[in-house]
């Protein structure tokens, strides 16, 4: 048996309701503690949804109002994750660690990591995307591809990352997205001009996601 594939487990929740899944994250984050679980990696597209991080005054950074969350059939919940306030929807890949960092207990450097799954999952479509000096997340230019936003309870991760695959972009419209002002957002279908399903990028993220964070620290036996 491949040992980088028996130490990662990959789920797919399918469509799912924010509140519900983050329910199951954190029953998740349960089972990791306890050692019932190995690392996992757990794919999800939300039904469209604001969240609003744990960074102060995330809250002002949503612009429309009741009705018209409404009438886009947009729920907004707040949440315990690092960051400024989100949009999650359809065409949106969620992928959301649940992996221990007992043993290298470095939040910055899990940062970074995710950082690079999605830089390279980017790159493999031909598009080039970078980092962004003080911001978090991924851009291609000044245009925001990839948001992340994490939590750790007893080093143990949960909450992840969003790649825009192929969402409406429209409903990005109604907040400030991660407080950003001086960006737009963007999408892989987008950039690229074609539609895309996100069955396509889930293997994509899932060999990155391997290769950086379990192969690249395996030590010869």
């Amino acid at each position: 048996m491949d040992s980088t594939k028996a130490r990662l487990e990959v789920r797919d929740w399918g469509r799912t309701r924010y509140p519900d899944a983050l329910a199951r994250q954190k029953a998740a984050v349960a089972q990791r503690q306890a050692g019932s679980v190995p690392d996992l990696l757990i794919f999800t597209e939300h039904e469209p949804v604001y969240t609003i991080g744990a960074r102060w005054g995330s809250s002002k950074h949503l612009i429309w109002d009741l009705d018209r969350l409404a009438e886009e059939g947009i729920e907004v919940h707040e949440t315990n994750r690092g960051g400024d306030i989100t949009y999650h929807g359809p065409g949106q890949l969620v992928g959301y660690p649940v992996v221990s960092l007992r043993e290298r207990r470095d939040l910055h450097a899990y940062l970074r990591d995710l950082e690079e799954v999605l830089l390279q999952t980017v790159a493999h479509f031909g598009l080039s995307a970078a980092r962004r000096e003080g911001k978090t997340g991924i851009w291609i230019e000044d245009r925001k591809i990839a948001a992340i936003g994490v939590a750790v309870k007893t080093w143990i991760t949960y909450h992840g990352f969003a790649l825009n695959v192929d969402p409406k972009l429209d409903h990005f419209a109604g907040i400030v997205p991660c407080g950003i002002t001086d960006g737009s957002v963007t999408s892989l279908a987008h950039e690229l001009g074609q539609p895309l399903a996100l069955d396509t990028i889930k293997p994509v993220v899932v060999d990155a996601f391997r290769k950086i964070f379990f192969q690249s620290r395996e030590a010869p036996e």
